[in-house]
């Protein structure tokens, strides 16, 4: 079972301006190959599937914990696009054509879709899919996709970073480069306790240091490169007998934490009168408001 909490992983900064064209590159980082929902799908079904789970259970444990923190991973690229493009259009009688400027956006099913927010789509619009789902069966061939998956994951963040100048994008790629460096590590880890080959000689891949992104560098310097979380209020403990000893980058010890971080709050989306979202006026607030209040007995 899963345990929601209505917090987002950090508190992202509101924007001043639209900026949907730079929204349209992002949604890589939700619904593309190597996006959020790619990872979030890849260890959900891993761990699902996983084979001898009390037998291997630190490894199950790994995918598992992971798992539960890609959910929060969608869901902050998610208000990352979002946010990116609120305020594109103003509302107006439709004769005016409200929602002129989105003609010659990127993305056009941001507008005429699902009312300009995020879609399970990549950055050219094409439906994210159970394709992109590796479940081999065999562990070190899935801890060996893993590995891959989400080197190729920092890859597309690193090239969306110097895309955008964009606050909101670069804080949120900020925090899973570092979230993302933890992964790559801890699966490196896990190979190297099952195989005896000692994968963080090939890291950074690419080639390149996290403390190198300003709002990385942020991040890092809280120790957030160096935590792995239960995600858990009682389970899957058995994270520690593979996250451990000292981060490569910067010798201090890596640390298990139980339960989940603090996170930020939710980004609260303004009303689109000229999408009829959520298409609530305020005669139907009133009414809505006075059954609650009868069914409650209020």
């Amino acid at each position: 079972m899963f345990k929601r909490i209505n917090r987002i992983a950090i508190d992202l900064p509101m924007p001043k301006q639209p900026d949907p064209n730079g929204a349209a590159a992002v949604q890589e980082l939700l619904g593309g190959k190597f996006g959020e929902m790619s990872t979030l799908n890849n260890y959900m079904f891993q761990s699902f599937n996983f084979r001898g789970k009390k037998k291997l259970k630190p490894f199950y444990d790994l995918v598992s914990s992971i798992t539960a923190e890609e959910f929060g991973h969608v869901e902050l690229v998610t208000n990352t696009v979002n946010l990116m493009i609120q305020g594109t259009t103003f509302a107006g009688d439709p004769d005016i054509a409200p929602m002129r400027d989105a003609v010659n956006l990127r993305n056009s099913h941001h507008f005429i879709v699902n009312a300009q927010t995020a879609l399970a789509a990549d950055s050219m619009g094409r439906p994210w899919t159970g394709d992109n789902v590796f479940n081999s069966g065999n562990l070190i061939l899935d801890l060996l996709h893993n590995f891959f998956l989400e080197c190729g994951a920092r890859t597309h963040k690193m090239r969306v970073y110097e895309m955008t100048d964009n606050p909101v994008a670069r804080e949120m790629i900020g925090y899973l480069l570092v979230r993302g460096g933890v992964h790559i590590l801890s699966y490196a880890k896990a190979l190297e306790i099952a195989t005896g080959v000692d994968m963080t000689k090939m890291l950074p891949i690419p080639n390149l240091d996290n403390n190198v992104f300003d709002t990385a560098r942020k991040y890092e310097s809280m120790g957030v490169h160096r935590k792995l979380y239960t995600w858990s209020d009682n389970d899957y403990k058995d994270i520690a007998m593979i996250w451990k000893g000292n981060h490569p980058s910067d010798g201090q010890p890596l640390e298990v934490i139980e339960g989940t971080p603090a996170g930020g709050p939710v980004p609260e989306l303004d009303e689109l009168p000229e999408e009829f979202a959520p298409g609530i006026s305020k005669e139907d607030f009133e009414q809505i408001l006075k059954r609650l209040h009868k069914s409650a007995g209020l």
